[in-house]
C-alpha cells in the first residue's frame, strides 16, 4: 500500500484539513497544466484520489445549492436548473460574485469530503486534487503540497484550445488564480509539464520516489 515517506508527514489528526487520519497530499496547479493528467497518473498507480471538483459537483446537485443560486444569481437558474456556462460567466466577470459563490461551495466542502474519504478503500495517504490550495490557504492544512507547473504562455495557448475560448476570457479565468510562478514558489514539490505526456511520465515518476515509500 503505498504510504508518504514519514519525514514528510507534518500533520497529526486534530491539525490536518477535516481531521482526516490520514496524510493528505495536495495536488495543484494552474488551469490547464495538466494537473488532471497526473491526477489520472496517481490513480493508475494505484492512489487514492479526492477531486475538489467533483466535490464541487456533488454540492451544486443539492437542494440547498439551487435555492443559494436563485437567491443570489437568479439569471443564472433556466428552467428550474442551474446554467452553469452563465453561472461561470457571472463569478468571472465580478470578483464579489466570485467570492459569494465560493464562500458558500467551500462552506459545504468539509461534509462533501468526509463523505467521499469514508467511500475510499482504506488507505494510508490522500492525493487531494484541488485547484484553489493557495487561493483558499488549503496549503496550511495538508502535509505535503505538489504544483504541476507550466509557463503561463503555455498554459494561456492550452486554455484557448482547450475550451475554444478567446485570449481575452483565457487571460481573465487566468486572473482569478495565484499565478503560477507564485504556486511553483511555495509548492513543496514541482511536477513539470512542458513538452509532452512521455516526459510528464517521467517527471511524476521521479517526483513520486522522493515522496512515497
Amino acid at each position: 500500500m503505498k504510504k508518504l515517506k514519514a519525514s514528510l508527514v507534518s500533520k497529526s489528526i486534530e491539525t490536518r484539513l477535516y481531521q482526516i487520519p490520514v496524510p493528505i497530499v495536495g495536488l495543484t496547479g494552474g488551469i490547464a497544466t495538466g494537473k488532471s493528467t497526473v491526477a489520472e497518473l496517481f490513480r493508475a498507480s494505484g492512489f487514492q484520489v479526492i477531486d475538489a471538483d467533483k466535490l464541487v459537483k456533488s454540492i451544486y446537485q443539492k437542494e440547498l445549492s439551487l435555492d443559494f443560486i436563485k437567491k443570489h444569481f437568479p439569471s443564472a437558474i433556466v428552467a428550474n436548473s442551474i446554467n452553469f456556462k452563465i453561472l461561470r460567466e457571472l463569478a468571472f466577470k465580478n470578483s464579489e460574485n466570485q467570492l459569494t459563490l465560493e464562500t458558500f461551495i467551500y462552506s459545504q466542502m468539509p461534509e462533501a469530503f468526509k463523505d467521499a474519504y469514508n467511500k475510499l478503500p482504506q488507505s494510508e495517504v490522500i492525493i487531494y486534487d484541488v485547484p484553489l490550495l493557495f487561493e483558499k490557504k488549503l496549503n496550511l492544512l495538508i502535509d505535503v503540497s505538489i504544483c504541476i507547473y507550466s509557463p503561463k504562455k503555455l498554459q494561456l495557448e492550452r486554455l484557448i484550445a482547450r475550451d475554444n475560448i478567446d485570449a481575452s476570457l483565457a487571460e481573465n479565468i487566468l486572473s482569478k488564480q495565484i499565478d503560477i510562478e507564485e504556486k511553483k514558489k511555495n509548492a513543496d514539490f514541482i511536477i513539470p509539464n512542458i513538452t509532452n505526456l512521455s516526459d510528464l511520465k517521467n517527471n511524476f515518476n521521479s517526483s513520486c520516489k522522493q515522496i512515497f515509500e
